[in-house]
């Protein structure tokens, strides 16, 4: 597998990228696959951790990252993008921002209750298939119901 470097953020602001870095954080249970979904801050839709690159990590890195501070996951991701998905972003200085998520797994190793977005978010697990009808992005949804890290397709 080629080793992914850590971005560097140089010269560019927040404003100037498009790309998110998302987690798909998720854990299996007596042979059955849970998602840990959260919602977001203003409008309290179902969605993934995410977040902008962070100057140093990896894109999984980034989305692990997300996933401590919007979900209080501790978990660790092979560094393979599961998939994309696009949205538009509310940024309050910019308007809506197109944006496009590249989706990471993070396997669940343990969920904190203190954690730096505690409060400000709901958590919940629940099966792919529920978690797909509860995203606005079909492309997550697709990405969601299609999420199997059992499957060899994950080893290769």
């Amino acid at each position: 597998m080629i080793k992914q470097l850590p971005i560097s953020l140089s010269g560019a602001g927040k404003r100037d990228v498009r790309t998110q870095f998302a987690a798909l954080c998720y854990r299996v249970q007596k042979g059955k696959i849970r998602v840990l979904m959260i919602t977001s801050r203003g409008s309290k839709r179902w969605i993934v951790p995410k977040g902008w690159p962070m100057d140093g990590l990896t894109p999984a890195g980034s989305a692990v990252q997300e996933a401590w501070e919007e979900a209080g996951v501790r978990g660790a991701s092979d560094g393979r993008c599961l998939g994309i998905f696009s949205y538009s972003k509310d940024a309050e200085d910019l308007g809506a921002l197109p944006c496009l998520a590249m989706v990471y797994a993070v396997e669940v190793e343990t969920l904190a209750d203190d954690y730096p977005e505690a409060g400000q978010r709901e958590r919940a697990w629940m099966s792919r298939k529920k978690a797909a009808r509860l995203v606005d992005e079909p492309e997550l949804a697709r990405i969601l119901r299609d999420f199997d890290p059992r499957t060899s397709a994950r080893s290769s």
